[in-house]
């Protein structure tokens, strides 16, 4: 069974208690998803590079996933070189001429690179040069910016388009979904070919943010290992 991997996003964590509220989930997730907004590619600001050093501080060992929501990439992607995140996702909606320098930028500091496209955006408009070198590729299921947004199904159909052209042309990048994710459609994400989950507003919202993450995996493997029944 392959290994998918649960990241909370902590842009739906209480922004008072974020420490809080990751040891709540008591180590039951695999990452821990960043989200930074500029107030420009995204109509919303969030923190900025002071606070994932802080979040590395603070868990030296957590796999910290840094998806930055922002224009200006040769300006703000710099603060964010330090190794304090373990991958760095960009937008491929944003300075499309700097896309793969700027993934080579990220590779080359020793960070996993990813890409992320917004729901209008189809897979097709991504550079092969770009999908060769990324480590992961990021699906928006949701419009970027806000927590708490419904689920938009067509996003599997680009998870499924990107699991297909990964076998393809023997890509290595995972594939990563993040919106809408719940306890009622989890299972069907990864179904479809997802390997890295954030879930947000429908983790942190619950009583019990731990029993959320565990009942997610239950749910997972219970719905893969029917799926590869024969």
């Amino acid at each position: 069974m392959r290994k998918i991997f649960l990241a909370p996003s902590l842009f739906g964590a209480d922004p008072l208690n974020i420490a809080g509220s990751v040891d709540a989930m008591k180590n039951q997730f695999d990452w821990l998803h960043f989200d930074i907004m500029d107030g420009h590619f995204v109509k919303n600001l969030s923190f900025g590079p002071h606070f994932v050093d802080a979040l590395r501080k603070k868990y030296p060992d957590a796999f910290i996933d840094t998806h930055l929501m922002i224009d200006s990439l040769d300006v703000i992607l710099p603060l964010f070189m330090n190794k304090n995140s373990s991958s760095i996702t960009i937008h491929a909606e944003t300075e499309g001429h700097l896309l793969h320098a700027s993934l080579n930028k990220i590779k080359s500091a020793g960070l996993k690179a990813g890409i992320s496209i917004c729901p209008p955006t189809k897979i097709s408009s991504i550079d092969e040069s770009v999908l060769e070198i990324a480590d992961l590729i990021l699906i928006m299921s949701v419009t970027p910016g806000f927590g708490a947004q419904k689920f938009i199904p067509s996003s599997l159909n680009k998870v499924r388009e990107l699991v297909s052209l990964r076998e393809a042309k023997k890509y290595h990048y995972l594939i990563e979904i993040d919106g809408g994710i719940n306890e009622n459609n989890i299972a069907e994400i990864a179904l479809a070919g997802c390997d890295v989950i954030v879930a947000g507003s429908s983790l942190f919202n619950s009583n019990d943010p731990e029993r959320w993450l565990i009942n997610a995996r239950k749910n997972i493997e219970e719905a893969m290992k029917n799926f590869d029944r024969p």
